[in-house]
């Protein structure tokens, strides 16, 4: 633990000082894309982001940009943060300036996620019984946000990610999942071709949710190891892919088409991780 002192805090007077570049008009430069590199926004979220930094090591905390009235109530997170990451404090007009909006709840921070180097070696550092969402196309910040929340919930080991899924570190993702985008492993895997095909190789059985599944979810049983592939809304699941592995769906009744992709995620993810021993009462 680091004790906090006001002294530490930087005090920034002009939003465009070169030290909080990052957080200048941070919603054009969110949409823009950040690399590896992200906005944290709030309480919760840097809290996730500084325990994901201590314990997976797969995170960086590398500034923090604070509204100068939350400083009183943060003494204890302050105090977790290195002494090596700049802490910079603001009033709220400076503050508003440099963000660009003002629904940032005063609590910023920048950090850099430190992947794997590639899906072999994601998928070679997980357990021998392991559990696993596979999204495909998932373009929807709040719909990527839903399912990492699930995963989480229900203790899944990781979340791997087509090359067309959105950026589950995107602001309002990670918000949406409620931190869990910076607990729940994840790594990226090309196309949905090379996703499966990789999956199976390392052993894991892949079963496709689809309202046209051939089989019922509440009737299935996961084996040792499972990924549960989710599809876009409204085209779903490549017909092609869906020809060549097992496919489940959730029964439901009659009447509407389909169940949101990332409430049908957190049923199934709920039935697997029951049966694999993975929840408790």
């Amino acid at each position: 633990m680091h004790s906090e002192s006001p002294a530490r805090l930087i005090r920034i007077e002009d939003p465009l000082d070169p030290r909080i570049a990052e957080f200048t008009a941070m919603r054009d430069r969110d949409l823009a894309g950040r690399g590896d590199r992200f906005i944290a926004e709030g309480r919760v979220v840097l809290q996730a982001l500084m325990d994901a930094e201590a314990g997976s090591r797969r995170f960086v905390l590398e500034k923090a940009l604070i509204l100068e009235n939350r400083v009183d109530g943060l003494g204890d997170v302050l105090g977790r943060i290195d002494p090596a990451c700049p802490v910079y404090v603001a009033g709220r007009e400076v503050l508003d300036a440099a963000v660009g909006f003002a629904m940032h709840r005063g609590i910023l921070a920048v950090g850099r996620h430190l992947p794997a180097s590639s899906f072999e070696e994601f998928l070679s550092g997980l357990p021998e019984k392991a559990l696993l969402v596979a999204a495909c196309g998932i373009a929807n910040h709040d719909n990527i946000g839903g399912i990492f929340r699930n995963a989480g919930v229900f203790g899944a080991d990781g979340v791997v990610l087509d090359s067309s899924c959105c950026d589950p570190l995107y602001r309002k993702a990670i918000r949406v999942s409620v931190g869990a985008a910076l607990r729940v492993p994840f790594c990226r895997a090309g196309s949905i071709g090379e996703m499966v095909s990789a999956l199976s190789a390392h052993g894991f059985e892949v079963a496709g949710l689809s309202p046209r599944g051939t089989g019922a979810l509440s009737s299935f049983e996961p084996g040792r190891r499972l990924a549960l592939l989710a599809g876009t809304e409204g085209e779903g699941l490549p017909a092609d892919l869906v020809s060549r592995i097992r496919t489940l769906r959730i029964e439901q009744a009659p009447g509407m088409d389909s169940l949101n992709v990332a409430t049908a995620s957190g049923i199934a993810l709920w039935h697997a991780a029951t049966r694999m021993g993975r929840t408790r009462a």
